[in-house]
């Protein structure tokens, strides 16, 4: 049988964090068929309360995988072969990055800065100064691995005063948890987890962009499928998702983001 202490296990890491009672009940709910009205209201209504948690006016559409699903998927329509991207590596998960543009073939510039400091934005600009031509950078918000939180808005600012490349952002770990105003601070690309500041269950990830990082991604000849995310913007217009999703994630998702909004993201 269940122990009283196996079913209040206080979880002290990044994540998985501990998930709401509220949010359980909802994941529990009988199922129901994906492409039925009533999941069109709730996949309407999770887009709205993305957008709030990203701070945006885009298009955030959602992923049945975890975080690096998103990750991959912001390579994969970002990085075609020979793209030229500049990717700072200060942790894990900076490394994760370089892997993924390798991995499609990208021509990567590596900023790497030493792990358990941040990178210094000075230095975003140095390097895209020193390498014309790059398209897109990519950084980690919240380096878990070696706990540093990343200046995005610093680097948002280099970028934008250095070159037309996109800027690409890690918050898998701190979407919720540490400021990140998306459109505020010109930020293209946001990808986060389920798992961590959202208080939910592993199994789903967001991608939030920006127009011009969506034209972008329509002219991409990287080969993509289950990760085409115009696909998923298409499908998502109409409170639908391309392929079948995690349901009893997006009824735990629809709590989680009502939480969330009646606290409010200036007091997570």
């Amino acid at each position: 049988p269940t122990t009283l202490f196996e079913e209040a296990k206080h979880l002290r890491i990044p994540g998985p964090t501990p998930v709401p009672p509220a949010v359980q009940r909802a994941a529990s709910k009988a199922m129901i068929n994906h492409r039925s009205p009533e999941f069109r209201r709730i996949a309407l209504s999770v887009q709205e309360g993305l957008r709030y948690v990203f701070q945006t006016e885009h298009d955030v559409v959602v992923l049945t995988g975890s975080g690096t699903a998103a990750m991959e998927a912001a390579v994969a329509n970002l990085v075609s072969p020979g793209t030229k991207a500049l990717v700072l590596v200060g942790g894990k998960f900076g490394e994760r990055w370089l892997e993924l543009v390798q991995a499609y073939r990208g021509e990567a510039v590596v900023l790497e800065y030493p792990y358990g400091e941040g990178v210094r934005p000075e230095r975003v600009a140095e390097a895209l100064a020193a390498h014309p031509g790059i398209e897109v950078v990519f950084a980690t918000q919240n380096e878990s691995s070696t706990a540093v939180l990343n200046d995005i808005e610093g680097i948002a600012e280099a970028v934008r005063r250095g070159s037309d490349a996109l800027l690409v952002v890690d918050a898998i770990s701190g979407l919720g948890g540490a400021p990140l105003p998306m459109d505020a601070w010109g930020v293209d690309v946001v990808v986060a987890g389920s798992q961590k500041c959202l208080m939910l269950p592993p199994g789903l990830s967001f991608v939030a962009a920006s127009e011009r990082a969506w034209r972008r991604m329509e002219r991409s000849a990287s080969p993509r499928y289950y990760f085409d995310l115009p696909a998923y913007r298409k499908a998502g217009a109409k409170g639908e998702t391309p392929y079948t999703p995690n349901v009893s994630l997006f009824f735990a998702l629809e709590e989680a983001l009502a939480l969330i909004q009646g606290e409010g993201l200036e007091k997570g």
